[in-house]
């Protein structure tokens, strides 16, 4: 079976709350960071429930080795400022020896920019500060995990080379993975639309699949080659579900944690929700188990009205997109985005019952995203 989680909360009550939280949307896995992100205040290892934690993922049949802690954005080992570079290494340190404690294999870490200097300065100064962490924690057998990125600003691992560059540097490079983000390398110009065996086979070339460590499974909000780095739902954006599903679903990548990381969406934000429960169905291929008959008979009617209205899912999502990149009137007179927009069409008109939340409509609409292929192959 699929190993697909998703991102989860650490607050709280730290390892036992991502487990909850991942067994609330039927995970196999997950992924956590062990603080804030943005900043590097921590709670002592004590406090993060790890026992109860690790206790709560047996009974819902996740195995510790497959779940991923992600290192904060704040890390930047790419900087040529040296007190920044020298919080780089100091802190991802302390997060090694953290996820060691926790039993985490993999800690993902965005490699760096370069900022006023290069790309051949940034790879090297990314490989030197991967020396000093490694060296500074040979006591763990913690993996960093490099995230291929989507090329953003200055940011180094844009290109499958550049990764391969950072690891030929570094001494220790057997503790280096690498976390293969689909949004990412799609914005960096991969075709994971079209040619998902070339794209891994050219990463074999140049790094090796076996560096894989985990998949970041995102739709993206932008087009091949944008270099933007902005996710979307699966299936609302421009790889949409069939290209998704053909990254989890390949025979190369059939071991690996898959970790989504889609934005949360809903009319009002303080009643955001996630989508995981429904992509973890739809991608791990257990939707009537998890959601029921009548989920799939709700999606047959989206299709059944969308086709009288002549709305094609993969048309409408791209004409969408191009609309709010190209034409900033438009954009400024209707900022929704595809899902909101396809959402108020259906409470307007009226499709779907009436009881059901805002998230049940929105699951349902990833369904018909998905297309009457994914229906027909159920």
């Amino acid at each position: 079976m699929v190993k697909i989680g998703s991102h989860v909360s650490f607050s709280d009550k730290g390892l036992l709350n991502a487990a909850n939280e991942a067994e609330s949307y039927g995970s196999g896995t997950f992924m956590i960071y062990t603080g804030a992100p943005q900043n590097t205040r921590r709670k002592p290892i004590e406090d993060l429930y790890i026992p109860e934690g690790i206790q709560a993922m047996a009974a819902s049949g996740i195995d510790v080795n497959d779940i991923v802690v992600h290192a904060p954005y704040i890390v930047n080992l790419g900087s040529y400022k040296e007190d920044t570079f020298k919080l780089a290494v100091d802190f991802l340190q302390e997060e090694i020896r953290r996820t060691h404690k926790i039993g985490v294999k993999n800690i993902v870490l965005h490699p760096g920019a370069y900022t006023e200097k290069d790309p051949e300065y940034g790879i090297a100064r990314i490989a030197e500060g991967l020396n000093e962490v490694l060296e500074g924690t040979k006591e763990t057998d913690v993996n960093i995990a490099l995230e291929t990125m989507a090329g953003k600003g200055t940011e180094i691992g844009r290109s499958f080379e550049e990764l391969a560059q950072i690891i030929e540097r570094v001494r220790d490079n057997d503790r280096l993975t690498v976390c293969m983000d689909t949004c990412h390398i799609h914005d960096a110009g991969y075709d994971v639309v079209g040619d998902i065996d070339g794209v891994l086979r050219k990463f074999d070339e140049i790094v090796g699949l076996n560096r894989i460590a985990v998949v970041h499974v995102n739709d993206s909000k932008n087009p091949q080659g944008a270099g933007k780095d902005r996710h979307a739902p699966i299936g609302s954006g421009w790889i949409g579900y069939q290209g998704i599903a053909g990254v989890v679903g390949h025979e190369l990548l059939k071991d690996k944690p898959f970790i989504l990381e889609t934005p949360w969406i809903g009319k009002d934000e303080a009643k955001e929700r996630p989508m995981y429960e429904a992509e973890i169905a739809m991608l791990r291929g257990d939707t009537s188990k998890r959601f029921g008959g009548q989920f799939l008979e709700d999606v047959e009617r989206l299709h059944f009205h969308f086709d009288k209205e002549d709305i094609h899912h993969r048309i409408y999502v791209l004409q969408t997109w191009e609309l709010l990149k190209s034409d900033a009137k438009a954009r400024k007179a209707d900022p929704r985005e595809p899902m909101e927009r396809l959402y108020d069409m259906l409470i307007e008109q009226r499709i779907l019952s009436g009881e059901l939340s805002e998230e049940a409509i929105n699951h349902r609409l990833l369904g018909w995203l998905a297309g009457k292929e994914w229906l027909k192959a159920l």
